[in-house]
């Protein structure tokens, strides 16, 4: 479908702000109350997956545009600089606030996604994110334990196609990236166990 007005308007009237060509937008929409996006660089788009919640909407296009104006992330050594870091937050944070949304807003609906939002935006200076890092860090502490248990023992990976993915003959566990690179790499079998979570286990009283 295609993309209501305000979004393509937004869309040229960021990329004009910082003199850059504006991607295509891609306009699909979905049932749920969040909406998901992508910047796709090397195709020139941006598509975004409406949800039900037009703040959210907002915020995910901003999102998308963030990445379209924030550098490509730099190597150092064998390593790229965080997807997600603190360069990317720098420019998110100034769009949300320049294109309708409130302090309290992104940090909400950005930590949804991605908690470690927080700690960037405690660095960044922005107003009340060291509270919620700080109630998130309390929360944590506060889960009960939780107990690993091993699903499928360890065993060699023998890799085969499903479908799209890699996976694990054995486990049927997907292979990806780097992980996937360096098994195709490797002279000897690698062996891998697969583990799960067991139940959280309750403090025991005094």
């Amino acid at each position: 479908m295609s993309a209501p007005a305000w979004a393509l308007e937004l869309v040229e009237r960021v990329c004009a702000d910082a003199g850059v060509a504006p991607p295509r937008l891609v306009w699909r929409t979905r049932r749920t109350e969040h909406s998901t996006g992508v910047a796709r660089r090397h195709a020139g788009t941006i598509v975004v997956r409406a949800g039900v919640d037009p703040l959210d909407v907002r915020l995910t296009l901003l999102h998308e545009l963030a990445h379209w104006l924030t550098p490509l992330p730099a190597r150092r050594g064998r390593r790229r600089t965080p997807h997600h870091g603190r360069d990317f937050y720098r420019v998110a944070y100034a769009l949300y606030r320049r294109h309708g949304l409130t302090d309290a807003d992104a940090l909400r609906l950005e930590a949804a996604r991605y908690p470690s939002s927080l700690r960037h935006a405690v660095a960044l200076g922005i107003a009340g994110a060291d509270a919620l890092l700080a109630e998130r860090r309390e929360r944590l502490r506060a889960r009960p334990r939780r107990r690993w248990r091993i699903l499928v023992p360890e065993h060699p990976v023998r890799l085969e196609r499903d479908g799209r993915w890699t996976v694990c003959a054995v486990c049927r566990q997907r292979v990806v990236g780097a992980n996937l690179a360096r098994m195709r790499r490797a002279r000897r079998p690698i062996h891998h166990v697969l583990m799960t979570w067991a139940e959280p286990v309750e403090e025991a009283s005094a």
